[in-house]
């Protein structure tokens, strides 16, 4: 979920903070062995960092409120992943980039996210160089032959079985592609419902390969109302300055196929283990949209740091100064929410009811035999 920031990214230090973000390790015993996460910005740490990309975070204010600064993450602070490493009594899990020559790095998970990728290979080429999922699946496979060197094959198995997978992806084949005519076919090949339907078809495919390959727990997060982010509602679309209701629905298309795709995946499951869990990122952050300040926010409508009309045109730029009160913030920039979001977000993944993760919540994933 990125766009263009400006050429500026590409002249700054890469990743300056890795070594700082990977020493941090986790106060418990860890829940799962190991956490692997595939995806888009929202959960990025770090690997478009090395990219020939104009989707970069790796440079003030992003990371304003992080140990050691800009690492990467598309936040003044933690993305969800974090939160939930921590939840689940995990170190920060590092990017699969800063894992090629370090094999010891990869046993409590990678992070293969890249800002901009899509569930489709097309999705954000406007934006350069990214992992699509498809790549992200592949760079997986590198980090198993890596496994396969470290561990016996039966240990192996019941490593991958135990540990616990999240996928986040599907917003950038909106935003960078399906809602950009301009630049893209499909709005013209594919009505939404059949653009939908193009999505899991796709998006099952590389489910069932990750399954293939030994992971058991997937927490497969549905789209976020795309139509309430500055971005969206600085185009104007909507006059009220409501939320983009005609962008909402398509992404509602993909998410109640995305959760019956969970209910098909595990009852084909046959008892082996497998568990498939759809996180409600829609209604939970929806929820907060419209109770903000029961959820202690006050500005629900426009970024911390951005350029334009509900801070959305342009976003955060090198060295921009951010406002003072983040936390009290839902968005940190045109795309993507704050730190203190977040945590919330993360929070009612871990311990939340059916209604936000379904049919269980992470903590009990984390149990699950």
């Amino acid at each position: 979920m990125a766009k263009p920031f400006s050429m500026f990214p590409r002249l700054l230090l890469m990743g300056a903070s890795a070594a700082v973000v990977f020493s941090i390790g986790a106060c418990g015993f860890p829940q799962v062995p190991a956490f692997f996460v595939f995806g888009d910005s929202l959960i990025d740490d770090g690997n478009n960092n090395y990219l020939n990309s104009y989707a970069k975070a790796n440079f003030l204010p992003y990371g304003v409120d992080f140990d050691g600064g800009p690492s990467g993450r598309f936040c003044n602070g933690k993305t969800i992943i974090d939160f939930l490493g921590e939840l689940l009594d995990l170190p920060y899990i590092p990017a699969y980039v800063n894992t090629l020559e370090d094999a010891q790095s990869i046993l409590r998970g990678v992070n293969y996210a890249s800002a901009a990728a899509g569930i489709l290979d097309e999705s954000g080429r406007e934006l350069g160089d990214r992992f699509s999922l498809r790549q992200q699946v592949e760079n997986f496979r590198s980090t198993l032959s890596q496994l396969k060197n470290q561990m016996g094959e039966e240990e192996l198995r019941r490593y991958l079985a135990k540990s616990l997978v999240m996928m986040n992806l599907g917003s950038n084949d909106y935003l960078n592609n399906y809602l950009m005519p301009s630049l893209y076919v499909t709005s013209s090949l594919f009505n939404p419902n059949d653009y939908a339907q193009l999505l899991i078809t796709n998006y099952t495919t590389y489910i069932e390969a990750l399954h293939d390959l030994g992971l058991r727990k997937f927490l497969i997060t549905g789209i976020g109302p795309l139509g309430c982010m500055p971005n969206q509602l600085a185009t104007g679309a909507d006059a009220s300055g409501k939320c983009i209701s005609s962008v909402n629905n398509m992404v509602g298309l993909f998410n109640v196929r995305l959760r019956s795709l969970v209910d098909q995946l595990n009852a084909n499951a046959h008892g082996e283990g497998a568990i498939f869990v759809y996180g409600n990122t829609f209604d939970v952050f929806s929820d907060i949209l419209s109770n903000a300040n029961a959820y202690g926010f006050k500005v629900v409508d426009r970024g911390c740091c951005g350029l334009g009309r509900n801070q959305g045109e342009v976003s955060c730029l090198p060295l921009q100064v951010p406002c003072m009160n983040r936390d009290e913030y839902v968005f940190w920039d045109a795309f993507h929410p704050t730190q203190a979001m977040n945590k919330i977000i993360a929070e009612r993944a871990y311990a939340g009811p059916p209604s936000v993760c379904y049919p269980i919540n992470v903590k009990q994933m984390a149990y699950h035999a």
